[in-house]
């Protein structure tokens, strides 16, 4: 309760608290972080699909991981563009029309058609508030809003499985917390049937491209639209599936 209260009031929270690190931010101590990592590690456990309690748990756990992650973006170059122009993928930043007059198989235009197939929007993404420095939060955000782009090159929908195996792939390409968490606790919500192609065929190939795979969090994907999708996976040294799986009606976590 703690938890949901102090994040459904953050608005009213950030005017009092706001120290000027960046829009939103809700300054916390040590404890006050491990609270919140606790409490929302319970609701995300409880409900996977309750992002907001994801959001908080990768923001609270995430500080050394992120700090890594920075570091690999300022050392590739176009990693470093974007840590330098802070790109947002947001409705308002995309231009759908072209995206969709774009041929099939463009990375562009399978993405929209992602979006269109599981029903799920960038705008859905909550804004960082708990990570207190402003460029780690920037890359949080980033790495936020990539997450349906990963579904895409990865060829994964958002149901159950598909969100388990995009979970294995950020555990091994991020080292987030969170990521390895919902890896370890997200094939409990799994029945056997599908429980054996995530061990069997999913779950290795996810963590065997997660490792490989360039930083992907260092990709203009915005400069990218109209790259064909088999040779950007190639350029990330990431395989197509070993499975394809159906489109779900279910929001991305």
């Amino acid at each position: 309760m703690c938890v949901q209260q102090l994040h459904s009031s953050s608005s009213e929270f950030t005017d009092s608290c706001y120290d000027g690190l960046y829009p939103g931010h809700i300054p916390t101590t040590p404890i006050q972080k491990a609270l919140l990592a606790i409490g929302s590690g319970v609701a995300a456990l409880q409900d996977p699909y309750r992002h907001d309690m994801v959001a908080v748990l990768g923001e609270t756990t995430g500080h050394l991981a992120l700090i890594n992650l920075r570091d690999r973006m300022r050392n590739d170059p176009e990693g470093y563009t974007i840590l330098t122009e802070r790109p947002r993928i947001r409705l308002s930043t995309l231009d759908l029309s072209k995206m969709a007059s774009l041929p099939d198989g463009s990375f562009g235009r399978e993405y929209l058609r992602f979006l269109e197939d599981n029903h799920v929007t960038p705008d859905s993404r909550a804004d960082v508030k708990f990570v207190d420095n402003e460029e780690l939060a920037y890359v949080m955000q980033r790495y936020r809003e990539v997450h349906d782009l990963l579904h895409t090159l990865l060829g994964m929908p958002t149901n159950m499985l598909g969100e388990v195996a995009v979970k294995w792939f950020e555990a091994a390409q991020t080292g987030l917390p969170m990521c390895a968490l919902g890896a370890v606790l997200g094939p409990l919500r799994l029945n056997t049937s599908r429980l054996q192609s995530l061990f069997t065929t999913l779950g290795p190939w996810a963590m065997q491209n997660g490792r490989r795979a360039r930083c992907v969090l260092s990709i203009f994907y915005e400069r990218r639209w109209e790259q064909n999708l088999e040779d950007l996976r190639l350029e990330l040294n990431i395989e197509p599936p070993p499975v394809i799986l159906g489109a779900s009606n279910k929001r991305s976590t």
